[in-house]
């Protein structure tokens, strides 16, 4: 396996050596611009139609309820998403409804050439560069999802927010917590900072400010009772279709098992399973994240103690944490994939070493993602069994990374004391025995006079 990343790596460095590099800035400037105009050009047929692709047209009826007849989502009803979605699918209408997805696009562009410009401080800092690649690459294979769904807003802004943490936590602190108010994933980054980072009580601070703001703004608008309805609608869903956990029944169901069965949920548009045993399942899956959870945060505890790379441990506790939240989630969307990336490309840009094994993982994912859904949807749901074995490999990756993600936390937490870290460890030693020391405090308050 080393050897193939290596050779990988050799292939990256001689294309970043050409006249036409990867980290000149005209290149990387030219492949965002050329991946967007693609981007464009795919989806302005149904534009220029009025019409939208994906979830769009949900946004857009929700939107014009809103707006048109006074019914707002998750204020004048409950809704599955958190009451801060309802501002980027607003203002994508307000345009007009013909208009809606030309204008959710050009959020999305916008949101990306932020990320890109954070990674690489405005072009400025060539490190960066290999990261802003990773990141249009990410977006290019997941662009299915990424164009049409939320999590193409919340993605760049959590790479941004990671990107500020240590030079504008406040900032940082914000966007990661108006993101989380957009869909519940960054939450897993948020935990993964306070964990973590040395500026936690900072974004803390921010996100509580935040979280105060959209809770007054929601009581002031009379919809309080509704501002967690997201929490028991997500908790209720069945066995989705492509979540790792439904594997089996999916198998199951290719098969002709005459028990298991590969269904439509119209109320919330999505296909499910049922099958022996996959109510019992559906119902273990959040303890068994909760667990999870704890565990993961367990071990990035552990680690603080034992390294002198806190932004590389937070990095890899959100990613754990994220991946935690996709593993043992009984709903597998395919934007999924949209929470583990962003992590990998902040990763990225931090060290390249570490991180090239999750990168390459990362792109196979989201190649095989974008292959279930949409391109193999229609045949997987059929239980055709080449698109259940194209979803078995993206499931077994996504594990593949949680378990990496995991051993390195585990190696970490295990590791020898640091130099840094053991100076901690005598520092509050001596605090310790200070403080059990009456004659010891009184020769520290007398400014050393006994000397």
């Amino acid at each position: 396996m080393p050897f193939v990343l290596d050779r990988l790596d050799r292939l990256a460095i001689r294309a970043g050596k050409s006249n036409w590099g990867l980290r000149q800035p005209r290149t990387l400037v030219l492949a965002f611009v050329a991946l967007h105009s693609i981007f464009l050009l795919a989806l302005l047929p149904s534009m220029l139609a009025g019409r939208t692709m994906g979830d769009l047209p949900l946004y857009r009826i929700w939107a014009e309820l809103g707006l048109n007849h006074g019914v707002w989502q998750g204020i004048s009803v409950e809704w599955v998403y958190p009451i801060g979605a309802l501002l980027p699918i607003t203002l994508a209408a307000l345009g007009g409804p013909l208009l809606y997805g030309l204008l959710w696009f050009l959020m999305t562009v916008t949101l990306n050439g932020v990320a890109i410009s954070a990674l690489t401080s405005n072009l400025r800092r060539r490190a960066g560069y290999q990261a802003a690649w990773a990141w249009l690459l990410f977006s290019f294979l997941l662009s299915p999802v990424g164009l049409l769904r939320l999590e193409g807003l919340t993605a760049p802004l959590v790479i941004t927010g990671l990107v500020f943490l240590a030079s504008r936590p406040v900032l940082a602190g914000a966007l990661l917590s108006v993101a989380t108010w957009i869909k519940v994933w960054p939450a897993a980054v948020l935990l993964a900072v306070v964990a973590a980072s040395r500026r936690r009580i900072t974004v803390f601070v921010t996100g509580t400010i935040v979280t105060v703001i959209v809770a007054a703004m929601v009581w002031i608008l009379g919809g309080l009772k509704f501002i967690s309805g997201f929490v028991a609608m997500q908790s209720d869903r069945a066995l989705q279709l492509e979540a790792p956990v439904t594997t089996p029944w999916v198998w199951l169901a290719a098969i002709g098992h005459q028990h298991t069965t590969i269904y439509e949920n119209f109320v919330i548009s999505t296909r499910e399973v049922t099958g022996p045993g996959t109510s019992v399942v559906a119902s273990l899956m959040t303890p068994l994240m909760l667990v999870g959870v704890l565990g993961v945060l367990v071990l990035i505890l552990l680690a603080l103690r034992r390294t002198t790379d806190a932004p590389g441990l937070l990095l890899l506790g959100a990613l754990a944490l994220v991946a935690t939240f996709v593993v043992f989630n009984k709903v597998g969307s395919p934007q999924y994939m949209l929470w583990i990336a962003p992590i990998v490309t902040v990763g990225v840009a931090h060290d390249w070493r570490q991180w090239r094994t999750p990168a390459y993982l990362m792109a196979i994912i989201a190649l095989l993602t974008t292959l279930v859904f949409p391109l193999f949807y229609l045949p997987l749901i059929r239980g055709d069994a080449a698109a259940v074995a194209l979803l078995t490999g993206r499931n077994a990756l996504l594990i593949v990374l949680f378990l990496w993600t995991v051993r390195v936390l585990w190696n970490m937490a295990r590791a020898p004391l640091g130099v840094q870290a053991r100076r901690r460890v005598r520092i509050s030693q001596m605090l310790n025995v200070v403080r059990r020391r009456p004659s010891a405090r009184v020769v520290l308050r007398s400014g050393g006079a006994r000397r």
